[in-house]
C-alpha cells in the first residue's frame, strides 16, 4: 500500500488535469517548436533556409508557396535552437530586402502540423533521424518575371559552363525559378550569362548561389523527374576472337637420361 502526507494528493506522470476533476491520462508533447520566416522571392526564401541550417541544428520541414510570391520556409528542432535559425533567417531577409514575416511556435499541438501543409517528410524524418551532410556543389538560383524570360537563361546557362539543371519553380506573380547544380564556380559563372540574357528578353528578379548546401534543403527543392545524361557508348568487340597459337616445347626422354650412381 501506498502511503500520502496529509494535503498531498498524488499525481501520475502522464495525466492532465481538467475541469470537473478529470484527470484522463494524456500523453506529453515533446519539447519541440517551430519556425517560419517568409519572404517574396523564391531565390531568397532557399538562401534564408540556408542561413537557418547553418545558423542552428534544426531541420528544414519543407517550403510553403501561397501565391502572388509568397513563400515560407519552415523548420523543425527544439525550442532554443529554432529562435536562434529564426533570428538568422530573419536577418538574412532583411539584407536582401525581401522579409515579409516571421514565427516561432513553441510545442506545437499535433494537429496542427497534420492539418496545415507543413511538410511531406516530416513523419520519415521522426522514425528516421540522420545528420544533415553538406553537399561539395553548389545551387544557382535564377527567378525572372515571365517564361520566355527563364526558358532563355536556362538555355544560356547551360550551354556557357558545365552545369546541371536540376529543377524548375513557380509561385505566382509571373515569378519562375530555375535550379542548377555543379562546382562553385561553374555555377557563378553560368549566372552571370543566364542574368545577362533574362535582362534581354525580359526582367530578372532575383538570382541566389548556395554553397555546399545541406542535404535537408537539397531534398526539399522541386527535382527533375529525370536528369538526362550522356550514356557511354558500348565498346565493339569483334565476334570471332581468333587464339594465338601456343608453341609446343619438345621435352627430353627420361629413359635415355644418365643416372648418376654414388660409388660406395
Amino acid at each position: 500500500m501506498e502511503s500520502y502526507k496529509h494535503g498531498i494528493v498524488p499525481r501520475h506522470p502522464l495525466t492532465q488535469d481538467h475541469a470537473f476533476g478529470d484527470r484522463t491520462p494524456t500523453p506529453r508533447r515533446k519539447h519541440y517548436s517551430l519556425g517560419l520566416v517568409s519572404t517574396l522571392s523564391f531565390p531568397v526564401i532557399v538562401s534564408t533556409a540556408d542561413a537557418m541550417l547553418k545558423a542552428s541544428g534544426v531541420t528544414l520541414v519543407g517550403f510553403e508557396k501561397i501565391g502572388s510570391g509568397h513563400c515560407t520556409a519552415i523548420v523543425r528542432g527544439a525550442t532554443a535552437e529554432v529562435r536562434i535559425s529564426v533570428q538568422a533567417g530573419i536577418e538574412h531577409a532583411k539584407r536582401e530586402g525581401q522579409l515579409l514575416s516571421s514565427l516561432v511556435i513553441p510545442r506545437p499541438f499535433p494537429n496542427l502540423e497534420v492539418i496545415f501543409p507543413i511538410g511531406s517528410h516530416l513523419m520519415d524524418e521522426i522514425h528516421h533521424p540522420s545528420r544533415s551532410r553538406h553537399s561539395s556543389q553548389a545551387l544557382g538560383l535564377l527567378e525572372t518575371r515571365g517564361f520566355p524570360a527563364i526558358v532563355g537563361a536556362a538555355d544560356a546557362m547551360l550551354k556557357s559552363a558545365d552545369v546541371e539543371l536540376t529543377g524548375y519553380e513557380t509561385i505566382g506573380a509571373g515569378l519562375c525559378t530555375v535550379i542548377i547544380r555543379g562546382r562553385v564556380a561553374e555555377v557563378a559563372m553560368a549566372l552571370q550569362v543566364g542574368m545577362a540574357e533574362a535582362k534581354r528578353i525580359g526582367e530578372l528578379v532575383a538570382v541566389t548561389v548556395v554553397t555546399r548546401p545541406l542535404e535537408d534543403l537539397e531534398q526539399a527543392l522541386p527535382m527533375t523527374s529525370c536528369i538526362i545524361e550522356e550514356q557511354p557508348e558500348p565498346l565493339m568487340l569483334p565476334i570471332e576472337v581468333k587464339e594465338a597459337e601456343k608453341e609446343l616445347i619438345e621435352l627430353p626422354d627420361l629413359g635415355k637420361l644418365p643416372i648418376r650412381t654414388k660409388e660406395p
